[in-house]
């Protein structure tokens, strides 16, 4: 093993991060080579630094004027350069900023500097990396985004566990959660939740989340050791008053030494920047130190590396000004009120329905879908109808679910789509 990735694990040592890593997180470090020297040349080659294969004219990076015209608010230092592995420092800092800001329940508590990574998927990708060997487990709602039985199966050949979402009231199942969480091994049991969750829309209450806080707590007391990952790429977009604001990141980032809690957030959803491809990694965990989570991050950071070597500087540099911007709260708001009006509208819609419509919506309150049960159907077979009959583009899940994205179905368009969904459905 490398000595770099010795040093990292000593200081881990003892600690729930270490006992949680896979072989490949263990093997894992931040490497002295060019990155790291190019950084050191940065701060002390004040004469020549013949660092960084990157062309350069002057103080500046060289480049085509054609494209720096379509981009006339930023200098060329802002967009040109390759950025730093582990992301663009000032932003760094400022995410940290924002998550503290957005989540109350984190206040005060000692969470890492947010890791940059080019979008979530990368960010879930890097952590599947860093946490799970080939055969781990990892618990997982029954509605859940595609892509990570990609990640997770295909990539790491983890195996997901699943167990039903929704109790028969409707809110979280939180027996088929601790059944689930119980079955698997007590030195490495892994968890993800995404809220607001894809494909159903659907985010925890305040009382739900104390019951998820509390369940985690009472396991770790018991000596089990937790990975406890937030995907929370639609955060923010909330439309009922009971839904808790918060990602659950923050009420466990200092919960127990023996969860470990990681929020994969990003600006894709967020800042409505989809092709910017800048997401966030941070740790949080009672007991870790400032030493513990520079080490942790530079593994994460040496996994990064590894793959894409670092993030777009030109994305970063945006969502950093964008963050800056006097405008941009005002900005933010306008366009989760545009996403709550849609929402409303939906609500509207599915009221109409009748009693009898093969079509029966899950629970859904927040981010940008609501998912059907198709009861007696094969959703496939509507999604097909749909398409070929009335040219609708919907989303087959298991052939039992129908996923409808009215996040990108302007608002006097609502109405008349879940007419003709209802319709569709009758007449398959």
């Amino acid at each position: 093993m490398n000595p770099l990735a010795i040093e990292l694990n000593d200081i881990l040592k003892g600690t729930t991060v270490f006992e949680l890593l896979s072989d490949f997180g263990k093997r894992f470090f931040f490497p002295k080579g060019i990155v790291t020297q190019s950084a050191e040349a940065k701060q002390k080659a004040h004469r020549f630094n013949a660092t960084v294969g990157m062309a350069t004219l002057g103080p500046d990076p060289l480049y085509m004027k054609t494209m720096k015209e379509w981009l006339p608010s930023l200098t060329a230092g802002e967009i040109f350069p390759y950025a730093p592995t582990p992301g663009v420092p000032a932003l760094r800092e400022l995410w940290k900023e924002e998550i503290y800001a957005k989540n109350p329940a984190a206040a005060g508590k000692n969470i890492s500097l947010p890791l940059v990574t080019t979008g979530l998927t990368h960010g879930i990708s890097t952590i599947a990396d860093m946490f799970f060997d080939k055969g781990d487990k990892i618990v997982i709602p029954d509605m859940f985004w595609g892509n990570y039985r990609l990640i997770f199966e295909g990539r790491c050949e983890a195996e997901i566990v699943s167990f039903p979402f929704f109790s028969e009231e409707g809110g979280i199942n939180m027996a088929g959660l601790e059944s689930a969480l119980r079955a698997q091994s007590p030195e490495k049991t892994a968890l993800i939740l995404n809220f607001p969750n894809n494909p159903t829309g659907y985010s925890p209450s305040v009382s739900e989340v104390e019951q998820i806080t509390a369940l985690l707590v009472k396991l770790a007391e018991e000596g089990r050791k937790l990975l406890v990952i937030s995907d929370d790429a639609y955060f923010g977009l909330f439309f009922e008053e009971d839904t808790c604001t918060e990602s659950v990141f923050g009420f466990l980032a200092d919960a127990h030494e023996n969860i470990l809690a990681v929020k994969v957030d990003g600006a894709t959803k967020e800042e409505l920047a989809w092709g910017f491809r800048v997401g966030f990694i941070t740790y949080g965990g009672k007991g870790l130190t400032d030493e513990h989570y520079t080490a942790l991050l530079k593994k994460t950071g040496g996994a990064v590396r590894a793959n894409i070597s670092n993030s777009s500087k030109l994305g970063q540099s945006l969502i950093y000004n964008i963050l800056k911007d006097p405008s941009h709260k005002a900005q933010k708001d306008e366009s989760v009120k545009l996403m709550k009006v849609r929402y409303l509208k939906v609500r509207e819609a599915l009221a109409k329905y009748s009693p009898d419509c093969i079509l029966k919506p899950l629970p859904f309150n927040s981010g940008y879908f609501m998912t059907f049960i198709v009861e007696g159907k094969s959703s496939e077979a509507l999604r097909l109808f749909l398409l070929e009959e009335y040219g609708i583009g919907t989303i087959s899940i298991q052939d039992k679910y129908l996923r409808v994205a009215y996040s990108s179905v302007d608002e006097d368009d609502i109405a008349p789509l879940y007419e003709l969904l209802e319709e569709a459905a009758e007449k398959l």
